[in-house]
């Protein structure tokens, strides 16, 4: 027995000191801390979702889950074969034209009306604080810090590791000129080394000033956040990007919940709705939607277009890494027939035009 409390012992000093690491961040503080304490989605010291979100869906266990993960043989988890992908140069491109190229799961990069904007980005090749524990998928990491133009923007929808990389935001730092994250999220920021003075906390429903004819609104998602054991200090968000002939929205990772219907009755159809879908389970299906689920969204929102991420590049749930884009791709056929934005990774996704078609990659690739 003194022998298993010593291993005990010694595994959470280790742990303890492990997480003293940057790149887990820092708990809000100060005035940060003081700020959310008034946002009316802060109660019971915690972020709240607009509806009650169980952590699982009724008939699960996290034990449960755990055993599957951990012991259970869950077939083309990830791809056997090396994904294709275009090799788009950032830097050179026409700060003119009206484009967007996606790097994988959901970090991509949006040019629109000369203002540069990255969501997201993941580049370090790993979705954990752990190295080497969820790695990306042969062939989606082409892409690095490096390859980066300036970037306007940073648009952060919550701090999740596979949505706010550490390795990656300190390598970009000089290229930030601006964050956009929720409240509390600015304290990993600064933590990181950047100046307050670029770091933007919003609450839901709020706006940020692009230029005189684009504006960024912050609007609900349904899901958490937290990069250590403590859950929910921060808050998580949907965009939505205005400009004088385009609406763009990002939704983050969410559940399907009433929000969407509720950001087209203030806001009306967009042009493009990117949406989560992928790493999906119905164990968890209230923070992420399952593809039947993404599309009655995309019909909340009454878009022209929908642009189905989340996927391709690492894998956190128990399905085929391809099945989400196959969901998707049949029974938006059944139903709804919305125009799909598939590119593959690296590939130029032109904003202006609504007829581009995109092929369905992912269907010869093990």
């Amino acid at each position: 027995m003194i022998i298993i409390l010593s291993i005990t012992a010694l595994l959470c000093l280790v742990v303890i000191f492990y997480m003293r690491q940057p790149k887990f961040g820092t708990a809000p503080n100060g005035k940060r801390l003081e700020q959310l304490l008034q946002s009316p989605n802060y109660k019971d010291g915690k972020f709240q979702n607009q509806h009650f979100t169980p952590d699982l869906t009724e008939g699960y266990s996290m034990p449960g889950i755990m055993y599957d993960q951990l012991f259970k043989k869950f077939p083309n988890r990830r791809p056997v074969d090396r994904l294709p992908s275009v090799k788009t140069d950032l830097k050179k491109l026409n700060k003119n034209e009206n484009v967007m190229v996606w790097f994988g799961h959901s970090s991509y990069f949006i040019q629109l009306n000369g203002v540069r904007f990255l969501v997201d980005p993941v580049f370090s090749g790993n979705a954990s604080p752990i190295p080497g524990t969820n790695t990306s998928f042969a062939g989606s990491d082409i892409y690095t810090a490096d390859d980066m133009p300036d970037i306007d923007y940073l648009l952060i929808t919550h701090d999740h590791y596979d949505h706010l990389d550490y390795e990656t935001i300190v390598a970009m730092k000089d290229k930030i000129k601006n964050v956009v994250c929720g409240l509390g999220v600015g304290s990993h920021f600064e933590l990181w080394g950047f100046d307050i003075t670029k770091i933007i906390e919003k609450d839901w429903n709020e706006s940020v000033q692009i230029t005189s004819d684009m504006e960024l609104y912050t609007a609900p998602a349904r899901h958490f956040s937290g990069r250590t054991f403590k859950r929910n200090n921060t808050l998580w968000l949907s965009f939505l990007l205005k400009a004088k002939d385009f609406k763009l929205y990002m939704g983050g990772d969410s559940g399907y919940d009433t929000h969407f219907a509720e950001i087209n009755a203030k806001h009306g159809s967009v042009d493009l709705a990117i949406l989560d879908n992928g790493q999906y389970n119905i164990a968890w299906q209230a923070i992420h939607m399952l593809p039947s689920e993404v599309l009655e969204a995309a019909n909340d929102l009454k878009t022209k277009r929908l642009f189905p991420v989340h996927s391709s590049k690492f894998m956190l749930a128990q399905h085929p890494w391809d099945e989400p884009l196959k969901k998707i791709t049949a029974l938006n056929k059944d139903k709804y027939n919305f125009p799909l934005v598939t590119p593959m990774i690296g590939q130029t996704v032109y904003l202006d035009d609504a007829s581009q078609v995109f092929g369905q990659w992912w269907k010869d690739i093990k």
